[in-house]
C-alpha cells in the first residue's frame, strides 16, 4: 500500500495518507497575535485545507487532539471548535494544557481521518 506525503518538508509533512487514513501534523495558526479564538479559527481553515487536498473533509473526522498552553482557554476554543465540528460526526479527542514549542503558539490541533 502507497503512502503518500502532501506538502513534505524537511522535518515533516503537513498530511501523510496511507490507505484510507490521513495523519496530519499538529497544526498552529500563522497570526500567532490572535487570540485563542483567533488561533483556533485559523487552525481549522488549515485543517480543511489539509483535508480537502487529500480527499476528504472534516465530516470523516476520527480522532483530534488538542494542546492549549493555558487550559483556562478551554472554554474558548471549544466555542470555535463547536461550531466548527459536524454533529453526528465528532471524532474522538483528547484535550490537554501542554507547553507549546513557541510561546505565542496558544493552540495546536492534530488530526487522524478517514478518505
Amino acid at each position: 500500500m502507497a503512502i503518500i506525503r502532501n506538502q513534505p518538508g524537511p522535518r515533516m509533512s503537513q498530511a501523510v495518507i496511507h490507505g484510507d487514513t490521513i495523519y496530519l501534523a499538529g497544526q498552529v495558526a500563522n497570526d500567532r497575535s490572535a487570540g485563542v479564538a483567533g488561533q483556533t479559527e485559523q487552525i481549522l481553515a488549515k485543517i480543511d485545507g489539509l483535508l480537502a487536498e487529500a480527499g476528504s473533509d472534516k465530516s470523516k473526522l476520527l480522532s483530534a487532539n488538542v494542546w492549549l498552553s493555558d487550559i483556562a482557554t478551554f472554554n474558548q476554543m471549544n466555542e470555535i471548535w463547536d461550531a466548527w465540528v459536524v454533529q453526528g460526526s465528532t471524532p474522538a479527542r483528547a484535550c490537554v494544557e501542554a507547553k507549546l514549542a513557541v510561546s505565542d503558539i496558544l493552540v495546536e490541533i492534530g488530526i487522524i481521518a478517514a478518505r
